[in-house]
């Protein structure tokens, strides 16, 4: 009877249990990047592309690794190119 009361759900010990691997980071994973305030502009789509999924959807803050300030002017400029047809709505 005590050595149920030590196991762990599943019959594994504290010890022993697997740990959960990190999800790999994919391509578009751009933490840290060098964006300058100058370079966020509605006509470069090839950062606007980046900072969005392929859905059309922006990356959040964590993600992309923008601070706040940028990161409204991205969304702003997201907003921009879509509305000139520079960037699609959906994908």
């Amino acid at each position: 009877m005590a050595r149920k009361t030590m196991q762990r759900r599943g019959g594994q010990r504290g010890s022993q249990r697997k740990r959960k691997s990190r999800r790999s980071r994919d391509a578009n994973h751009l933490r840290g990047a060098k964006v300058k305030m100058e370079e966020l502009d509605y006509k470069n789509i090839a950062l606007l592309q980046r900072l969005t999924s392929a859905q059309g959807k922006l990356f959040s803050r964590k993600r992309s690794g923008l601070p706040a300030p940028m990161q409204r002017q991205a969304a702003l400029a997201v907003k921009r190119a879509r509305f000139l047809a520079l960037l699609p709505f959906v994908s």
